[in-house]
């Protein structure tokens, strides 16, 4: 009997310690905001769009600023003389004429007359590339170099020009300088504003995203309320979540943006001997915004997820308080 009662016992020992692998295991708990919404979804587009549309805009205005200085630049250094075509005029001679009248003056570096080739392309753009200047009327021009700490007196250099060469005349561009300056500020005003704007409009977003998360998970927020949860742990949760949406809608339109300026950098590489790319080199120099664009777009994506988590904490502490607000009245 006591060997057979042993036997048993040992059976039900190891049938106890066979059973206790199984078990049952820790449950997981699921996070208050989904990772994987409709709405998570929606906002990584909305804030992809809004950070594209401000990261283009950002690098535009660096473009249009750093070509606005690059063109001060030149022309505060720069003047130019126009020879127009007269009846029994010798156009070389009088360029070969005028070139040595300013080169004589002090505050003048250098000269540089447009030769006949650099003048028919600079008309090539209206005119066509079968262009015969000796055909047409064509003012001929001459690229004088100026020292910006000692400037030539402008008004002795036409005075000069005037017995010799009385179809000649200078151009100091100070007027253009004037209205280049006026322009770009204008532009970065703009582009600032947009901006504004734009920063202003993923904030409404990030907000309305917010209020429908929680409306979504309002049961679940008001009871972890109610049984003393802090209102710190409540926004601490949608504020993690609300990051990464943030942080990855950011850097999708912040990489959009950049590959857009790559491309247009691209194209005005492969156009440089072409009419439109010279015009377009013109106007906005090699397309590249450089170092600090790229380093702004970088800023600017991180901005919009700070921003994007920064609102969503506010807006749950807000709405929390509305809550002890409604009990209030209540009790």
């Amino acid at each position: 009997m006591t060997d057979q009662f042993d036997d048993r016992h040992d059976d039900g020992a190891d049938g106890l310690q066979q059973a206790e692998p199984r078990q049952r295991a820790p449950r997981r708990t699921a996070p208050i905001v989904p990772a994987q919404n409709v709405v998570g979804r929606a906002l990584v587009v909305v804030i992809a769009i809004m950070t594209f549309l401000s990261c283009v805009t950002f690098g535009a205005v660096t473009l249009v600023r750093d070509t606005a200085s690059v063109w001060e630049n030149q022309i505060s250094t720069e003047a130019t003389i126009q020879i127009k075509p007269a009846d029994g005029l010798d156009m070389e001679a009088a360029l070969a004429t005028a070139a040595g009248i300013a080169g004589e003056f002090p505050g003048v570096k250098a000269t540089r007359i447009i030769d006949r080739t650099a003048t028919a392309r600079l008309l090539e753009p209206w005119l066509g590339s079968a262009l015969d200047i000796d055909q047409l009327p064509v003012p001929r021009l001459i690229v004088v170099t100026i020292d910006q700490a000692n400037p030539p007196d402008f008004d002795a250099i036409r005075a000069a020009f005037s017995p010799k060469l009385p179809t000649a005349s200078l151009d100091d561009h100070r007027t253009w300088v004037d209205r280049l300056v006026a322009m770009a500020r204008t532009t970065v005003t703009i582009g600032i504003a947009v901006l504004a704007l734009m920063l202003s409009a993923t904030v409404m977003t990030v907000v309305f995203a917010t209020r429908g998360a929680m409306a979504g998970n309002g049961h679940i927020i008001e009871v972890l309320h109610f049984v003393g949860a802090e209102a710190r742990f409540i926004a601490r949760q949608f504020h993690k979540q609300f990051l990464l949406t943030g942080m990855k809608g950011a850097a999708i339109g912040g990489v959009g943006a950049v590959v857009v300026f790559i491309v247009f950098s691209w194209w005005s590489s492969r156009n440089v001997a072409t009419p439109q790319g010279d015009q377009a080199a013109a106007l906005f120099g090699n397309f590249a915004i450089g170092s600090a664009g790229y380093l702004g777009v970088i800023l600017m994506v991180i901005v919009i997820g700070a921003l994007t988590a920064a609102t969503s904490h506010a807006t749950v502490i807000a709405y929390l308080n509305e809550i002890d607000d409604r009990q209030t009245d209540i009790a």
